[in-house]
């Protein structure tokens, strides 16, 4: 039976970090070039100056005046003190470039993927940051890996030309430090993964311990989370440890195996010495050409990064896997903001879900907690998929638009608005290609939200840094936001729930009103709201179980049921 390529016995996601160590390492821009030219000419010199150094010796050693072979040590010694001084400017440098060309990737991978990659923030973080500069050494330790191969293959070479029977003994003890070497890269490289791994963990636990400060503060359990975050610690140092003691074994094997190397060589070349076949600066030469054969401090030093790297990019690979969303090219026909929903069904929670959502009308969707309230306005404005059916917009499936017509399409507004921009009216503005000052304020207006602007140090002008918001503040951001993209569509996903009832009926006025215009699907917890609605469709169980106006839902108890006592 045939034995495995090593391709077929690689895993899916170790060929993808392969390909991304490559992608990245090419990414090291002119630096790379000039550490390339700085190794080589550092390993030029490592190869010549054995041969100059057993040429001086003889010189020394015959009679009559020194030729120059002292001067090319001196050169040689020269040559590769400059060029160690090069290589360290450009190793950074490259490594730099490489590490920002990953950290875009990812970033705009995860930014494609969207809210359906459903990635841990401080895991993330840990991968992006973290991982990727690890990963984005790969540029300099693989020029460095290559030229530290030179050192070893030249004095096979020279050793050669001293003589083959040299050679010959260098080539049996070879394949010793070679086993070794293969070993320390698969050790190191698993073990490098397993402790960015653990890392992740960590950071994922303290990134979601920091969103829920007050709850800890108010359970009185920071002690509690303190050790939930650090109990990883435990794993973790016993992955560093395993990582050490691989370096420890690779350092103790590597200088055994280089032992005896020499030993092989410089038996050979005594006995060779004794023959009268080579001259003592020759069997000088030889013995620095035995040490450099079996170099493995250098080599061990740049193939050990790799492993990191590898193990790194393994962790990115992870994520640049994720299918991006795709758009189309189409854009919308005229219309009205008709909303569809064909055989829909999502996530196991939503089952053949079928509804028409008439242009410029509001509908309510009510339900209790996990009915599908939020994963029905998530498929309606595409921030995901469903597994089986259709949604569509004026006739055309959401898919086939472009992101530029799906976006301007529709509007969004959220229970928890996360907001962005240097300054309040920024937040207001965000994601508008044009946004205008007044219009902005004029959204606000509607939101309710400027009142409280106004009373601001800045006003609009306020750094968005320097505003302690409400929850109910945070929302009527959030709803300007909304009202100030426009569109055929909005979508309000609980974004009224931290309201006072005063503030609420304001906007519902706009919301609700002859003028509103759009499309609006609103996911609702209070009945009022759904009062207010043209139509309510009601979810239980990932289905739509009834669907008509608020007076006429209301007859059936268990309708009333879904708003509780609020009712």
């Amino acid at each position: 039976m045939k034995p495995p390529s090593l391709e077929e016995s690689m895993s899916p996601i170790d060929a993808a970090a392969d390909r991304l160590l490559l992608r990245t390492a090419r990414r090291g821009g002119g630096w790379t070039a000039v550490l390339a030219s700085a190794a080589l000419a550092d390993a030029a010199g490592a190869v010549l100056l054995p041969a100059a150094l057993g040429r001086a010796v003889d010189e020394v050693l015959a009679p009559g005046p020194s030729g120059g072979a002292v001067w090319a040590c001196t050169a040689l010694i020269a040559l590769s003190a400059v060029a160690a001084v090069a290589a360290e400017p450009a190793r950074g440098g490259a490594t730099a470039r490489a590490t920002a060309w990953l950290r875009h990737a990812l970033v705009r991978r995860v930014l494609a993927v969207g809210p359906a990659g459903r990635f841990d923030p401080g895991d993330l973080t840990s991968r992006i940051v973290g991982g990727a500069a690890e990963a984005g050494t790969a540029p300099a330790a693989a020029v460095q890996a290559v030229a530290a191969v030179l050192p070893p293959v030249g004095a096979v070479v020279a050793l050669t030309l001293i003589d083959w029977r040299i050679a010959a003994a260098l080539a049996l003890a070879m394949p010793l430090p070679v086993l070794v070497l293969r070993a320390f890269m698969r050790d190191v490289s698993g073990g490098v993964r397993r402790y960015l791994d653990v890392q992740g963990v960590i950071a994922a636990r303290l990134a979601e311990a920091l969103r829920g400060f007050r709850t800890i503060a108010a359970a009185g359990t920071a002690d509690r989370e303190l050790h939930r975050i650090l109990q990883p610690l435990g794993r973790l140092r016993r992955e560093g440890e395993t990582i050490w003691r691989v370096h420890g074994l690779i350092g103790a094997r590597g200088l055994l195996s280089v032992l005896l190397l020499q030993l092989a060589v410089l038996t050979a070349a005594g006995l060779e010495l004794a023959a009268g076949r080579i001259s003592v600066g020759e069997l000088v030469a030889a013995a620095q050409y035995a040490t450099l054969a079996g170099g493995l401090g250098p080599l061990t030093a740049q193939v050990g990064r790799i492993a990191r790297a590898r193990g790194a990019a393994a962790r990115a690979a992870e994520i640049m896997a994720r299918p991006a969303v795709g758009y189309g090219e189409r854009e919308l026909p005229p219309g009205p903001g008709t909303l569809e929903l064909r055989g829909v069904s999502a996530a196991g929670v939503l089952k053949e879900i079928d509804l028409v959502v008439p242009g410029g009308t509001a509908v309510a969707v009510v339900g209790r907690s996990g009915s599908g309230k939020s994963l029905l306005a998530a498929l309606a404005g595409r921030l995901t998929d469903p597994d089986s059916g259709q949604v569509l917009l004026d006739g055309v499936p959401l898919p086939e638009l472009s992101r530029t017509a799906l976006r301007d399409a529709v509007a969004y507004a959220f229970a928890r608005p996360h907001l962005f921009g240097e300054t309040v009216l920024e937040a207001v503005g965000f994601g508008l290609r044009r946004p205008h000052a007044a219009a902005l304020q004029r959204a606000a207006v509607t939101a309710c939200a400027d009142p409280f602007i106004r009373r601001l140090p800045s006003g609009y002008a306020t750094p968005l840094a320097d505003t302690p918001l409400s929850g109910g503040q945070a929302q009527r951001l959030g709803l300007a936001r909304a009202f100030a993209r426009g569109g055929r569509l909005l979508i309000l996903d609980d974004a009224t729930s931290s309201l006072d009832t005063v503030t609420e009926q304001q906007i519902g006025r706009a919301l609700f009103g002859a003028a509103a215009g759009c499309t609006r699907l609103i996911t609702a917890h209070r009945a009022a709201t759904a009062a207010r609605a043209d139509s309510v469709v009601w979810l239980e169980g990932g289905a739509i179980r009834a669907q008509g106006s608020h007076a006429e839902l209301w007859r059936d108890p268990d309708y009333r049921a879904v708003f509780g006592e609020r009712a």
